[in-house]
């Protein structure tokens, strides 16, 4: 596919996240005015709730942009967002006769606050990279021993707190816990001392399933309405105190950042990839009938406070060794009912070469090879570093992005129960 020529200028652009082969869903206020959805093209944001009500946007059992976020188009389904993107593809190209109609409703990005896009249902996160979970596994277990024996069979994830979901942004507080060193006798209370990101993708769940009914890979695959990308912070000491037998718990839970666009489906579909060859055969059920992972460059990027940044790490969400589908058919088969804005996180993409690591955990080797970024180096994340993921597939002259997912770590309260003295 090539590119879909807009007569917007800037989104003709060949470094623009943005043409008119992406348009993604997101929300947006201007001042004090209440939030609402639009998509964003090149340098702007195309105001969908005005155009609707207006009529320029008419989508069959609308009207669903009235609201503050993506849920009613989710719910509404496949149809309805293959309409919506057909009819605001033609407004938005080159020579669209309603072009004096539309252009009152562009709005410059710079000039905008995003928000998140979405209502979270659920939000999963999963362990599904295979060159991260050897790096984690051989540094806690040995290389014999560096993957758990059902990893090449299943899926492994953990279900997460919706409430922790935030957008692109929003500053994250270094979090307390409990901490235990292997040289301590008893566990300390205490700010986390190895706060870490995880570089990842989320799946953004568009269509319900029914409880005791568990639906099957193409059938997941059709239940996806977007991606976004998505920062599951990590606070690796209190995991590592806390995450045996039952698996992780505070220390993934004081935040998950996720860039403020839903890429819709529709937009990757030219970048579809296939999973890795398999080194051990899948049970039927989580077989793929086709491609379903995606060609996605991505990068993480470290800026100390006031310091320029450094990419750190570069990698592609074709690394995964199970796809969203995968996942989200596997989470299924007990019976369980997936929702209209379940979120699921892909778990840690990183790839077979150090620089292609998605976390600071496995860059710095568990803090002992500590790396260099702008004015000094890191073995995790310091107080009032700004992490930011970014993300996009590189087509025949345009580029499908993500926008910034980014965060700033500020400092632990100075006493987190300051309140009840």
């Amino acid at each position: 596919m090539s590119l879909l020529r807009a007569w917007i200028d800037s989104a003709n652009d060949p470094a623009t996240d943005f043409p008119l082969n992406n348009l993604p869903c997101g929300v947006f206020s201007i001042g004090p005015q209440e939030p609402r959805c639009g998509m964003a093209i090149g340098d702007f944001v195309l105001d969908l709730t005005a155009l609707e009500h207006e009529g320029l946007i008419d989508l069959p059992g609308g009207p669903y942009l009235d609201l503050p976020f993506w849920n009613e188009v989710m719910e509404a389904g496949p149809q309805v967002w293959a309409a919506l993107r057909e009819q605001v593809t033609a407004l938005l190209r080159e020579g669209a006769p309603q072009r004096s109609e539309t252009e009152p409703h562009l709005i410059p990005r710079r000039d905008l606050t995003l928000h998140m896009p979405f209502l979270v249902s659920e939000y999963t996160d999963f362990y599904a990279g295979k060159h991260h979970a050897v790096n984690v596994g051989t540094m806690l277990r040995g290389a014999e021993n560096a993957l758990p024996p059902n990893w090449l069979h299943i899926p492994i994830g953990y279900n997460g707190r919706a409430s922790s979901v935030v957008v692109s942004g929003t500053a994250v507080r270094r979090p307390w816990g409990q901490v235990k060193g292997p040289d301590q006798t008893t566990p300390a209370f205490q700010p986390s001392r190895r706060f870490d990101i995880e570089l990842e993708m989320g799946a953004v769940v568009g269509q319900s399933s029914t409880h005791g009914q568990p639906v099957t890979v193409e059938e997941a695959d059709a239940m996806i309405f977007g991606y976004v990308l998505l920062n599951d912070w990590s606070a690796r000491d209190i995991q590592g105190w806390e995450y045996q037998p039952l698996g992780p718990f505070q220390a993934k839970a004081t935040a998950t950042t996720i860039s403020p666009w839903i890429v819709m489906k529709a937009a990757l579909e030219p970048f579809r990839t296939s999973t890795p060859t398999r080194e051990l055969p899948l049970l039927p059920y989580l077989h793929e009938p086709r491609p379903m992972l995606y060609d996605i460059i991505l990068e993480v990027a470290l800026a100390p406070q006031g310091t320029a940044e450094t990419v750190i790490a570069r990698t592609n969400y074709k690394e995964m060794y199970y796809s969203a589908p995968q996942q989200l058919a596997h989470h299924t088969t007990s019976g369980c009912a997936m929702n209209v804005g379940d979120l699921l996180g892909s778990g840690t993409i990183s790839g077979p070469e150090k620089g292609n690591r998605g976390s600071l955990m496995e860059l710095s080797w568990a803090g002992n090879e500590p790396f260099a970024v702008t004015g000094g180096t890191r073995s995790f994340i310091e107080d009032n570093d700004t992490l930011t993921l970014r993300g996009h597939a590189q087509g025949n002259g345009f580029r499908i992005g993500f926008g910034d997912c980014s965060g700033q770590v500020i400092p632990a309260l100075a006493d987190p129960y300051a309140r009840n003295k």
